[in-house]
């Protein structure tokens, strides 16, 4: 069994990749959809490697079973060092089988997607573009925004774009301190190693009995101003909300700018 672990490895780990990208959008928690195509190509790649191995697995196995001619003298030395080869063949597998735990569990228990947990071992985050003037907002009421871009007008536009208009916008729940609570999402540049939060702090009478952490919900209200624009003062923003709906989480649970 040993001569196929390299076989066995590459089979799992190529149809973990291919699980969560080609036969499902669980790769969404992990990476942006842009890098779909490159997921699918290295799961392929992975299974064709695994069965390459498992073919040359066989062979070996089939050569040593034929039946063996007159046996030749052979030198004690090559003999020695075939012997130590032996060795080095069967004690790596050993090691490798250990990979075969992940690729399991990614394979059939694959991770959920950042939440609340990575969300509080962040910092405080803003966009990088400054104090400034705003594009206009899209006619609409209630008006869809993501959690990131409500997050930013209501910190730096000076335009205050956000007056005025109805929004409604969809994110996690976390918890702050005296019953304060978030919808918050996780911003993706790349992959999930990369990932930033943005998060509005819910106000009114629909905000109390805050819903459990990790839950997903869609909240629709208007914009408070807090503090002076551009300063830590303005974060986090503040909606007030009209409603609060708890809705199931969406296949790509990351925030878009």
């Amino acid at each position: 069994m040993r001569r196929y672990g390299s076989a066995v490895l590459l089979l799992l780990v190529g149809g973990a990749v291919l699980r969560i990208s080609l036969f499902s959008e669980l790769y969404l928690r992990y990476v942006q959809p842009a890098l779909r195509p490159y997921l699918v190509i290295s799961g392929v790649l992975l299974m064709l490697l695994g069965s390459v191995a498992a073919v040359r697995g066989m062979r070996q196995r089939e050569e040593e079973e034929e039946p063996e001619g007159e046996p030749e003298e052979e030198d004690p030395d090559e003999d020695h060092d075939r012997g130590l080869g032996h060795a080095h063949a069967h004690g790596g597998p050993r090691i490798a089988w250990l990979l075969t735990l992940p690729a399991l569990a990614l394979l059939l228990f694959p991770p959920p997607a950042l939440g609340s947990y990575s969300a509080s071992r962040e910092e405080a985050q803003r966009a990088a573009q400054g104090v400034g003037t705003f594009s206009a907002l899209p006619a609409g009421n209630p008006l869809d925004i993501s959690v990131a871009q409500y997050s930013s007008r209501a910190i730096y536009d000076t335009g205050h774009s956000l007056k005025g208009r109805t929004l409604r916008m969809t994110g996690f729940v976390t918890h702050g301190s005296h019953g304060t609570w978030y919808v918050t999402r996780l911003l993706v540049t790349c992959c999930a190693a990369d990932a930033t939060i943005s998060k509005v702090e819910i106000h009114g009478d629909e905000a109390d009995g805050a819903p459990q952490t990790d839950s997903w919900v869609t909240v629709t209200g208007v914009w408070i101003p807090k503090g002076k624009l551009g300063t830590d003062g303005a974060w986090p923003p503040v909606l007030k909300a009209t409603t609060v709906k708890q809705v199931k989480e969406p296949a790509d649970p990351y925030d878009k700018r």
